[in-house]
């Protein structure tokens, strides 16, 4: 992995670096996953749905939806302090059943999964179920491939942030990159399953308006953005992906909000093998644990945003690209 001695540099200094860790090697979860297979063949049986995930997620959806109704003449700071401790954490709940049905792990049928993720996008409030999945699916495939990796920062964004408070704002708007880096850098040109995300979502948010009124409709998108912003469950947003250890270019999280999260804190085990649930996660690493224990991991996502803002040397650019090869180049 290139740049390490340049991290080193910064790292003595305490500056920020001003280039991203660029790799001249494959990702490491495609040859991990042959290792472990050839070893552990019996994990291809952890493969499939969760056949929890429907009543999952309409329980959290129901209790959503009935929770912003309950607050539709509540006053702003009730709204705003029910949204921050409780809606926050069921939004972000069923922001990540998304990320599982992108995964089709709640049905061997893709388009029961859609239809399923459309459904979890209700609370959201804003529609992203679909186009979640096209771009997440290529995160997998092409994991910090220039030009394709929409999960990576933009060179802007990396050299607007270079300090404390421009890290802590990043953090609190971080949603907002994350919807609207793909839309500008690699626009995907939208289809029937876009537009159905969209009629569906918009209706919803218009019977919630007109039968309760704005302030049930605010308090979804107020879960929504701050779940996503300077919260705990935010943190593996930062958590996955980000390099604190130079070497590594994807770390877990082995905390207790894995219960609230589909278990996606168990993130190298998750790119490692894409088709088991979060839900069965856990036993690759019981599995073949010496495949993980020497890899660094978390065990607080709050910790983690406090790192990521308070260290000088981490910021935006502290991710792993790679050059779009000719193999890479042809599989695209």
């Amino acid at each position: 992995m290139g740049r390490e001695g340049e991290r080193g540099d910064c790292e003595e200094e305490g500056l920020m670096a001003t280039d991203f860790f660029w790799s001249y090697t494959d990702e490491p979860h495609a040859t991990r996953r042959k290792q472990i297979l050839a070893k552990y063949p019996q994990i291809r049986e952890l493969f499939g749905p969760d056949p929890w995930a429907f009543i999952k997620i309409n329980a959290a959806v129901l209790i959503q939806l009935w929770t912003a109704t309950y607050l539709c003449s509540a006053s702003w700071l009730k709204i705003l302090t029910v949204a921050y401790f409780f809606g926050s954490f069921l939004n972000h709940n069923l922001f990540l059943a998304i990320h599982e049905l992108s995964h089709n792990l709640a049905f061997l049928t893709p388009c029961y999964n859609r239809w399923l993720g459309i459904f979890a996008n209700l609370p959201i409030g804003v529609p992203m179920s679909i186009t979640f999945q096209k771009y997440h699916l290529e995160h997998h495939r092409f994991q910090g491939v220039d030009g394709i990796d929409m999960d990576i920062p933009t060179y802007a964004e990396a050299h607007a942030i270079k300090n404390a408070i421009t890290k802590s704002i990043w953090v609190i708007l971080q949603l907002f990159f994350y919807a609207f880096r793909p839309l500008f850098l690699k626009p995907k040109k939208p289809g029937m399953w876009e537009f159905i995300n969209l009629l569906i979502q918009v209706s919803m948010d218009s019977c919630m308006v007109y039968f309760w009124g704005w302030k049930s409709l605010a308090y979804l998108i107020l879960s929504t953005f701050v779940g996503g912003g300077m919260h705990p469950m935010a943190g593996h947003f930062i958590s996955e992906h980000y390099v604190f250890r130079p070497g590594q270019e994807t770390y877990s999280y082995y905390g207790p909000l894995n219960l609230m999260t589909w278990s996606v804190g168990y993130h190298n085990e998750h790119h490692d093998f894409p088709r088991i649930s979060g839900s069965r996660l856990h036993k690759v690493k019981e599995i073949a644990p010496e495949y993980y224990m020497n890899l660094s991991s978390y065990r607080s996502w709050s910790q983690v945003i406090y790192m990521y803002v308070m260290d000088r040397t981490v910021g935006p650019f502290s991710r792993v690209k790679r050059k779009l090869d000719a193999k890479v180049k042809k599989a695209a």
